[in-house]
């Protein structure tokens, strides 16, 4: 059998195909949907501190806008790749139409490493960014936001440029951005938030105390952070958390069993999300090798990184003890990795369920950014809890009634919306 490189949007598309046959969709629907609507490849001339000229490759894809403007973030990732792109895109798709969001989907990125520019050159990169896409975005065309590696630092000084090309103020143009400068409270905690509140609906379901359950995180990034503060609000223990290290070029697991202590990691955390280990281990954590966290015995797996993190071949790690695996980041669960948990009766709260706070937030960003008028913390949080349950609760429905998988429940409810969509419009 040959090992082919891991491709996310030869993944989206089987996924979208297997629920695409079941809800008997026709063929130009299948054929309109299993592809981005439009898509954009550019290069970036960016002037670097040195005073030379760097060039960078950038993508914008637009999945679908049947149900609104498209929406979606940029990721700035050295491993990039349009196929990456085009996976997010449609899961964004998908992702709106589950939480019942009038909007459709799209992502963006750019093959560059953070790490090792200056904020001047990642500025440049931002504005030439826009510069590139400034006829195709906007609060009723496409809305992008912040994503891997980036900022709401970085969406100001995409919405600026926007603003300085358009000639006004379109704060609604780009959501992610910073507090005072038309962001939204609660926009940073929104997605690890949205996560815990999914979480705590299955709990319920299952009949379990959140204080009767302990957790291992993969990442410990900005959902993952925001989700073990609140699990551990809720009554929950986080045993481990994994993390990339820079310097090493590779993850390493932090552990202690009795629970990690939420304020003391983040104090020792770098803005990318990275757990400094000697630090760690001189406050008595054990450091142990980036794939430990799917081996931990807990109750619930968190993975909340990157994608591909649950396969064929780790997901046999996965110890007997784990009821729930809630995701929070976007397609960390392969086809054959969902099917083993599938047959082992693990309730998978789908990452497009799980991690849909973020877009709803964003949603509410916009909303307000759009009507110059913002709302409390408490207030977009309370709306936020009440969308997300509401999504959950209707995708749970929907699993039982139909003795479906809590993925292709999800999967279900959110093509049928995004295809009716469609066919109301005339397209197919």
């Amino acid at each position: 059998m040959v090992n082919r490189p891991f491709n996310a949007f030869v993944m989206a598309q089987s996924q979208f195909d297997k629920i695409a046959d079941s809800l008997g969709l026709d063929q130009a629907t299948k054929d309109l949907l299993r592809n981005p609507i439009r898509e954009y490849h550019f290069s970036l001339p960016v002037r670097m501190d040195d005073g030379s000229f760097k060039v960078f490759q950038g993508y914008r894809v637009q999945h679908n806008d049947a149900r609104g403007p498209a929406k979606g973030g940029i990721r700035f990732h050295p491993q990039e790749t349009v196929d990456t792109v085009r996976a997010l895109a449609m899961w964004m798709t998908w992702k709106c139409a589950v939480a019942d969001l009038p909007l459709g989907g799209g992502k963006g990125g750019v093959i560059c490493d953070p790490h090792n520019l200056s904020m001047t050159e990642q500025q440049n990169i931002c504005r030439a960014y826009v510069r590139q896409v400034v006829r195709d975005i906007g609060p009723i065309r496409d809305v992008p936001a912040p994503d891997v590696m980036t900022t709401g630092q970085h969406m100001l000084w995409m919405v600026d440029e926007y603003e300085q090309i358009h000639g006004g103020r379109y704060p609604g143009a780009i959501t992610g951005k910073p507090v005072g400068m038309g962001g939204s409270l609660g926009r940073t905690e929104a997605t690890g938030f949205g996560v815990v509140f999914a979480l705590r609906e299955a709990l319920k379901e299952l009949g379990i105390r959140p204080q009767d359950t302990t957790a291992s995180v993969q990442g410990f990034g900005n959902v993952a952070q925001y989700a073990v503060e609140l699990y551990q609000q809720i009554g929950g223990t986080v045993i481990a958390v994994s993390c990339w290290d820079q310097e090493a070029q590779r993850a390493h697991t932090f552990r202690r069993k009795d629970g990690i202590d939420f304020a003391e990691l983040r104090g020792i955390t770098d803005r990318f999300g990275g757990i400094s280990k000697p630090q760690a281990a001189n406050l008595g954590y054990e450091v142990l090798p980036g794939e430990a966290w799917i081996a931990q015995d807990v109750d619930i797996l968190l993975p909340c990184a990157l994608e591909n993190s649950i396969t064929g071949e780790s997901v046999i790690e996965i110890p007997k003890r784990v009821k729930i695996i809630a995701e929070g980041a976007n397609g960390p669960t392969t086809p054959d990795a969902d099917h083993v948990l599938r047959e082992r009766g693990i309730f998978v709260i789908p990452d497009f369920l799980a991690n849909a706070g973020g877009v709803t937030c964003s949603y509410l960003e916009q909303v307000q950014s759009n009507m110059n008028y913002f709302w409390e913390k408490d207030e977009v949080l309370g709306k936020l809890d009440v969308m997300m349950t509401s999504a959950f609760v209707a995708v749970s429905e929907m699993a039982r009634k139909r003795k479906l998988y809590m993925r292709d429940a999800a999967y279900t409810i959110a093509i049928a919306r995004v295809a009716q969509a469609c066919k109301d419009r005339g397209w197919v």
